[in-house]
C-alpha cells in the first residue's frame, strides 16, 4: 500500500476520477435545471386502478411507488432507476406510472428488450386496466403491417395512451403526439445504438427503469446519484430460494434433474445458446427422455411458429422448452420450476441472475444447474462469475449481484461506450471516494431550459355524475380537459361538451377554467402558480417576456390585490380573495391575461 507502484496506480485513478467529475457536475447541473412535465396528483381514478390490484404491495413497492410520483410531481425530469428481482412487483410500479401519466392527458412509451417480455407486458396491462378506457398499442416485428399504421396514426393523434414494444418504438417514423413518460424495461439488454436513441427521447420527459440486475455504468451512475434509485428488496410470500448447482455437465444429470421436474408435474427450461445446434440438442433430450414433450424455440423463427410454441408451453402442452436466451426477460410462468443451462461460462454474470430468476416464481421449490465443459477451459472471469452466483442464492440478491459485476467487469466510462475503467487498479470504494472528493471541489451553474407549468391552487373542478353518467364518457372528458395546450382546443371541447351533455355546470367550468389558466401561464412563461389561503405567487422562468410598463400599469389598477416585489422581480402577488371559487378564477385569469 505504501510502495512506489500503489502511489502511481492512485494518481492515475485520480486523474480519471478529475475527468469524470468534472462531467458528472456538469450532469447534476443539467439535471438540476432540465425541467419536465408536472404530473397531476392522484385523482379518485387512480385509487380505484391501484385498488384492484390483486395482490397485498410489499412494504418496498409502496414506498418506491410514493418516490415515483413524488418525483413525476415536481417540475423536474425524473430518471429513477428501480432495482429488485424478478417476482418483486417492478412491473406493477411501472404500470401505475404508466396510469397517473395518462390520468395527466400525456402518453406512454414502454420499451422492452424481447417480443414475447413486450407482448407479455402489454396482456398484462390490458387485464390490469379492465373497463378504464385507456387505449395501449403494441408495436413489435409481430404486429402486422397494416395494424402497425394504425397504432403509429393514433400515436399521432394522441389516440392510443401507451405504447408498448421493442427497439421498433424508437425508430423514426414513431411519432407521439405528446410523450411524458418513458419506461424502460431491462436496459442492460439494449445495444449502444439503442442507448443513444433512449438518450434523445429521455431529454425532457420522464424515465423509469426497471432492471433486477442494472449493468455496472447504470449502477454506477445510481451511486454516484446521477440517476435515482429506489431497492425493492422485499420477497413476495411463501417465495423460496433457488437451489443452485455448478459442476461439469452430465448427460445423466440433465436426465435425472428432468424427471424429477416432471414426476412433480412441473416444466423445464433448457438454455442452449446456439441457435445452429438447438435442434439437435433437442434431438438428444428426444432420445433420452421418449416420454417427454420437447419443443425448441429461438429468435429467428417466424412469428407464428414460435407463438405457437410460446403458446403451448405456457398452457402446459409441452414439458420441457430447449431455446436461446430468448427466454432471459420476464417471462412468467409459475410451473416452470427448473431451469438447466449448458455452457453457462459463456454467459455474464448479470445474464446468468436473470436466466436463473425464471423459476422459482410460485411456492415450489426450484432448481438451477449451471454446466461447464471442464475445469480446464474456464477463464478467471467465468469462474468469478460461477462462484459469485452459487454464493448468492438467497432471495433479493440482485443488487448485490450487480456490485460484483461491477468490481469483476469495471464500471469504466459511464458517458462513453468502454466497459472498463480504474477500479481494477484501486478498486470499487477508492475510485468512488476519489470521485467523491473531485465532485466535492467543483463546481458548475447551467441555465435553465423551459419548464412546464406546475399549478397549486386552492380549489379544483370536477364532473358531477348528473352531468356525465358513463363513466367511460366522463374518464375520457378529464383526460382532454387534462391534455389542453391551446385556446382553439379548449373553446373546441367546450363547445363539444355542450352539444353532447348540455350546460356545462360551475365545477366543469372550473375545470376549463384551470386548463384556460395553464393555455395563459405558458404564454407569460410562468412556470409555477402557488395560491395558498387567498394569496396567489405567481413565479416566471423568463422576466424577458414581460412588458414592465404592463406591470406597473396592472398594479397600479389594482387597488393593492396585485403587487410586485423590487427585490424579486420575478415574482408577483395576486390578493385572490373571492366569495366564490369562479369569482377567483376569473381574477387570477383576467389578471393574467393583461400581461399578454
Amino acid at each position: 500500500m505504501g510502495s512506489t507502484s500503489w502511489s502511481k496506480k492512485k494518481e492515475k485513478a485520480r486523474k480519471s476520477a478529475e475527468e469524470l467529475a468534472a462531467e458528472l457536475v456538469r450532469l447534476y447541473a443539467e439535471r438540476e435545471h432540465r425541467h419536465g412535465y408536472p404530473f397531476l396528483k392522484d385523482n379518485d381514478w387512480q385509487v380505484t386502478f391501484e385498488a384492484s390490484f390483486p395482490f397485498t404491495e410489499t412494504p418496498d413497492q409502496l414506498k418506491c411507488i410514493e418516490e415515483i410520483k413524488a418525483d413525476m410531481e415536481s417540475d423536474k425530469c425524473m430518471d429513477r432507476l428501480v432495482c429488485g428481482d424478478v417476482g418483486y412487483g417492478k412491473t406493477e410500479i411501472a404500470f401505475r406510472a404508466a396510469f397517473k401519466a395518462v390520468m395527466s392527458g400525456k402518453q406512454v412509451a414502454f420499451l422492452a428488450p424481447t417480443v414475447i417480455l413486450a407482448q407479455q407486458h402489454y396482456e398484462n396491462f390490458k387485464k390490469r386496466l379492465g373497463d378504464f378506457p385507456v387505449k395501449a398499442g403494441l408495436s413489435t416485428r409481430f404486429v402486422s403491417s397494416k395494424e402497425q399504421r394504425m397504432i403509429l396514426n393514433g400515436l399521432k393523434e394522441g389516440t392510443i395512451d401507451v405504447l408498448f414494444g421493442t427497439h421498433k418504438i424508437l425508430s423514426k417514423n414513431t411519432e407521439f403526439k405528446d410523450l411524458g413518460l418513458l419506461i424502460v424495461d431491462e436496459e442492460q439488454r439494449f445495444g449502444v445504438k439503442d442507448k443513444e436513441k433512449i438518450k434523445q427521447m429521455k431529454t425532457n420527459v420522464d424515465c423509469l427503469t426497471l432492471s433486477a440486475t442494472p449493468i455496472p455504468r447504470t449502477l454506477y451512475m445510481s451511486l454516484l446519484k446521477v440517476r435515482d434509485m429506489s431497492l425493492l428488496t422485499t420477497a413476495p410470500r411463501e417465495r423460496l430460494p433457488i437451489a443452485t448447482e455448478i459442476e461439469e455437465y452430465n448427460l445423466d444429470t440433465v436426465v435425472t434433474a428432468i424427471n424429477r421436474e416432471l414426476k412433480r408435474g412441473g416444466q423445464v427450461f433448457y438454455l442452449h445458446n446456439r441457435i445452429e445446434d438447438l435442434e439437435e440438442v433437442a434431438m438428444v433430450l428426444r432420445k433420452a427422455i421418449p416420454s417427454a414433450i420437447i419443443e425448441y424455440a429461438h429468435g429467428q423463427m417466424g412469428s407464428e411458429e414460435l407463438e405457437d410454441i410460446m403458446h403451448r408451453f405456457i398452457y402446459e402442452g409441452v414439458q420441457v422448452l430447449v431455446s436461446t436466451t430468448i427466454i432471459e426477460n420476464g417471462i412468467d410462468i409459475p410451473n416452470v420450476n427448473t431451469i438447466i443451462i449448458d455452457r453457462a461460462d459463456r454467459l455474464g454474470l448479470a445474464q446468468l441472475y436473470q436466466l436463473r430468476g425464471r423459476v422459482g416464481r410460485s411456492d415450489k421449490k426450484a432448481y438451477c444447474y449451471l454446466f461447464y465443459p471442464d475445469t480446464g477451459t474456464l477463464n478467471n472471469d467465468a469462474v468469478k462469475r460461477l462462484r459469485v452466483l452459487s454464493e448468492n442464492t438467497e432471495l433479493g440478491s440482485g443488487f448485490k449481484v450487480s456490485m460484483k459485476d461491477m468490481e469483476i467487469r469495471g464500471a469504466g466510462n459511464i458517458l462513453g461506450r468502454e466497459q472498463s475503467g480504474h477500479l481494477e487498479a484501486v478498486g470499487l470504494d477508492m475510485y468512488l471516494k476519489l470521485i467523491e472528493e473531485e465532485i466535492n471541489r467543483l463546481t458548475n451553474t447551467e441555465e435553465a431550459n423551459e419548464r412546464d407549468v406546475l399549478l397549486e391552487l386552492d380549489y379544483t373542478g370536477f364532473i358531477p355524475d348528473s352531468y356525465i353518467t358513463d363513466p367511460s364518457a366522463k374518464f375520457e372528458m378529464y383526460k382532454r380537459i387534462a391534455s389542453i395546450t391551446t385556446e382553439g382546443q379548449l373553446e373546441g371541447l367546450k363547445s363539444e361538451a355542450e352539444n353532447r351533455f348540455g350546460t356545462i355546470p360551475e365545477e366543469v367550468d372550473n375545470l376549463f377554467c384551470i386548463a384556460e389558466i395553464k393555455i395563459i401561464c405558458r404564454k407569460l412563461k410562468i412556470y409555477h402558480l402557488k395560491e395558498t389561503r387567498g394569496i396567489a405567487d405567481v413565479e416566471f422562468s423568463q422576466v424577458s417576456v414581460i412588458n414592465p410598463s404592463k406591470v406597473v400599469h396592472l398594479v397600479s389598477l389594482s387597488g393593492g390585490r396585485v403587487r410586485l416585489d423590487p427585490r424579486r422581480m420575478d415574482h408577483l402577488t395576486l390578493d385572490t380573495q373571492a366569495v366564490s371559487l369562479k369569482d377567483k378564477a376569473q381574477f387570477i385569469l383576467e389578471t393574467l391575461r393583461r400581461l399578454i
